[in-house]
């Protein structure tokens, strides 16, 4: 087996781990965003309930579902997935930040996750959260270094 055949294989195995990754974040963020916005009254009446955000929780129960659906197209599609990892990345770093302020703060409050979701504590949703966000970071550094091993290297002129 030649040396180009073998690299190629090296890469195609490479891709695979950041390309599930991928495809549990869309699920997630498909899923998350459909229980919104199937039941937007609910996730708004939720909203409404929480501290720092309950004064704006008509605008977030649009826009959040919105960015969470504009992540899935962005994990989607090749071109660009490495920006739909760090949005991926961004979102839930944001909702793991929010949690901790939960926790901290009123534990008692519902969660506005949506679906099954709703059912995890606050606890189980920062462990549940932060997985994603370790996925998240390890699928940026591969895809960061697949793109930096298929550049070619750049030919610098003789002489």
């Amino acid at each position: 087996m030649n040396q180009s055949l073998k690299y190629q294989q090296k890469i195609k195995k490479a891709i695979l781990i950041p390309d599930i990754i991928c495809g549990l974040l869309i699920l997630l963020f498909v899923y998350a965003a459909g229980s919104k916005l199937l039941d937007r009254q609910h996730f708004q009446a939720v909203l409404a309930q929480m501290l720092l955000i309950n004064y704006i929780a008509g605008f977030i129960s649009f826009a959040l579902p919105i960015t969470e659906s504009v992540v899935c197209l962005l994990l989607f599609m090749p071109g660009t997935r490495l920006f739909g990892l760090y949005g991926s990345f961004g979102l839930m770093t944001v909702f793991t930040l929010y949690i901790g302020y939960m926790i901290l703060f009123a534990p008692k409050l519902p969660c506005s996750c949506g679906g099954v979701l709703e059912q995890m504590s606050w606890i189980q949703h920062l462990v549940f959260n932060l997985v994603f966000i370790a996925l998240s970071a390890i699928a940026i550094k591969l895809y960061k270094n697949i793109v930096a091993t298929q550049q070619p290297p750049v030919q610098r002129p003789a002489g």
